[in-house]
């Protein structure tokens, strides 16, 4: 959708998921991550289950719901599923100490919290200090408190995949990022339904002139990807680095240049009938 003709009731999670499929993108790939192969349907699906899952728990619009996940495609599944419903999603960074998941987890006054079982650990420590959290479940892995808090995986088999957007308006909030805090505590950046849209049109569109052939590698993290009908490459389970061996199988391997720049390269023996890999670095 170019930004010109961005309407005033608009809900992300329709343009970047629900049009695919209106499209016919249905049985393309939407997400690669390690041997998991999430197509557009299976995205629009996982989308729908969550959504309907803070229906259940009486969420309201605007309100905030945690994410707590590495990039995996249960990742895509909460934050686009969270603001179809019109409340409104904050990833957080996997890799802080429970004292600063206890700041987030109050500023942002999160109900609900969806974590990964590798960082669960996390959070239960601080479990008692966490004023507004109501609500935890707990997706991926082993960990010692199934007991407790329900797991995600069976709630979005127990689900139906249909649901209809919100009537969000292009000026709604649609996520929360947290800055990094380097000039005092992290500071909740407010992003708009609309927000979303002028970034892949300016940027991964008439910038990096991607199109649903290329395959994109999100250096830094899941949410900076672009929703073009492209497919996007994670490194599965949470990994901090990825090699040329498991992106050279999908078609042409990336290098990296710095903050807003990409380039591509072919390893021996790639087909270019295959895509290409963009490879992007955003600061944030």
């Amino acid at each position: 959708m170019p930004s010109s003709d961005i309407p005033e009731q608009l809900n992300a999670a329709t343009v970047f998921v629900d049009t695919h499929m209106a499209e016919g993108r249905g049985d393309r790939p939407a997400i690669l991550c390690g041997e998991r192969v999430i197509t557009y349907l299976d995205l629009r699906d996982g989308v729908n289950r969550f959504g309907n899952i803070l229906k259940e728990l009486d969420t309201r619009m605007e309100e905030r719901v945690a994410i707590l996940l590495p990039d995996i495609p249960e990742f895509a599944f909460a934050f686009f599923g969270t603001m179809k419903t019109g409340a409104v999603a904050v990833p957080l960074n996997t890799l802080l100490c429970p004292e600063e998941y206890e700041y987030l987890l109050n500023d942002c006054r999160a109900r609900i919290l969806v974590v990964h079982a590798s960082l669960v650990d996390r959070i239960l420590g601080i479990r008692s200090k966490l004023k507004y959290l109501q609500y935890i479940t707990v997706c991926g892995g082993d960990c010692n408190c199934d007991a407790d808090y329900p797991r995600l995986e069976p709630l979005l088999q127990s689900v139906s995949p249909f649901l209809d957007a919100a009537e969000t308006s292009r000026d709604d909030v649609a996520f929360w990022l947290y800055s990094s805090g380097t000039t005092g505590v992290p500071k909740g950046a407010m992003h708009l339904h609309h927000d979303m849209i002028v970034a892949a049109d300016g940027y991964a569109k008439k910038t990096l002139d991607l199109n649903e052939f290329d395959l994109s590698f999100s250096v830094a993290k899941l949410f900076f990807a672009y929703g073009l009908g492209n497919s996007l490459y994670l490194v599965g389970k949470g990994e901090a680095k990825a090699t040329p061996s498991p992106l050279s199988q999908w078609g042409q391997f990336p290098i990296f240049t710095g903050v807003r720049l990409s380039r591509t390269g072919r390893l021996p023996g790639d087909s270019p009938s295959r895509g290409t890999i963009i490879a992007t670095y955003t600061h944030g």
